[in-house]
């Protein structure tokens, strides 16, 4: 920026730009929160049904808890998704590119330059799609794992309404620090 006038990014910085950064979607994270909001409840029925705890006395602390589990849950599918995509995007990038050449290879009117756009459009796709898959699996196995330790054997003998706070507190707050370290 020089003289206070902003310098307008051309479409393969745009790309670079959306590659690199850690934001996603709001498809992306509408599917984060709506799967993270299904993983969250889950413990609210281990607790009514194994722990025997009331769904109506208990309605606003299993609403509560599992509001902060869908929050640290899909902190973590977007934290795993970053450090995935690049990984994904490097393993597949000589596959994809194949792939296209082979597609394009009959367009003469196409440009190099646009071929190579084409080719990491479509590297990014994948591996966004990849990545969002895969971080979305790992991330509710996880959970869940860490879910059950705690509850069930960590804390078996505590009280029912202190136990479900602590399990679904700790292992959604462990998996959003598990999700923070570089793989």
């Amino acid at each position: 920026m020089a003289g206070g006038k902003t310098a307008k990014l051309s479409r393969e910085e745009e790309l670079l730009l959306q590659d690199f950064s850690r934001n996603v979607s709001t498809k992306s994270s509408a599917l984060f929160y709506g799967n993270a909001l299904i993983v969250s409840a889950i413990p609210m029925w281990l607790f009514w049904r194994i722990h025997q705890m009331d769904l109506y006395q208990s309605g606003i602390l299993f609403a509560a808890m599992t509001l902060v589990s869908t929050y640290f849950v899909a902190f973590a599918y977007k934290n795993v998704k970053f450090v995935l995509k690049h990984k994904v995007a490097l393993k597949r990038e000589e596959a994809v590119s194949r792939e296209l050449m082979k597609k394009l290879a009959d367009d003469k009117k196409m440009t190099k330059k646009e071929k190579d756009e084409r080719i990491l459009w479509k590297k990014n796709e994948v591996a966004d799609y990849e990545a969002t898959t895969f971080s979305i699996f790992y991330n509710n196995a996880l959970y869940l794992v860490l879910l059950i330790v705690v509850s069930f054997y960590a804390l078996k003998n505590f009280n029912p309404n202190l136990n479900y706070v602590v399990s679904v507190g700790a292992s959604a707050g462990l998996l959003a620090l598990f999700s923070t370290s570089s793989k």
